[in-house]
């Protein structure tokens, strides 16, 4: 493997492409874990070849696992994919300098600074956000971004 741009990156892109599309299959099935019925969403970290964290977005630790209210609207406290893989990553003797984060879902902008923050320096995502202010940050921060389809 070799560093491009500050990640590393297999020097074949056939290969990696089948290294990011069997990562983002993961993410997927990470998402299903998520009791969100709005939106589920799923995160890899992937590190040196190796997945160092993952999450899905959902309540905190001991908070009931309602994501939405009665009326179907997301209540505040609900973290991002994302949020939580950095998170449990940060409670590890591990860090994301460096890694790839997979994420079913491009991140939001207040996402997208803890990923600039924990050195994150390639996102590969499914589907785009709603709001495309996270995606621009991470492009002016120099994180490498790539959209993929998943067959």
């Amino acid at each position: 493997m070799s560093v491009a741009q500050g990640t590393l990156v297999h020097p074949d892109p056939i290969k990696q492409a089948r290294y990011d599309l069997a990562y983002m299959k993961m993410a997927q099935e990470w998402a299903k874990l998520s009791h969100c019925r709005r939106k589920q969403v799923g995160a890899l970290l992937v590190k040196e070849g190796m997945i160092i964290s993952d999450g899905y977005n959902g309540t905190p630790t001991g908070f009931p696992n309602d994501c939405e209210d009665e009326h179907g609207l997301t209540h505040w406290y609900v973290l991002h994919a994302e949020a939580n893989a950095i998170m449990k990553v940060a409670r590890s003797t591990n860090n994301a300098r460096g890694a790839t984060l997979y994420l079913t879902h491009s991140p939001c902008k207040d996402c997208s600074k803890l990923v600039l923050q924990a050195g994150i320096k390639r996102l590969v995502y499914l589907d785009p956000y709603k709001d495309t202010a996270g995606l621009d940050l991470l492009e002016k921060g120099g994180v490498l971004i790539k959209k993929i389809q998943v067959p």
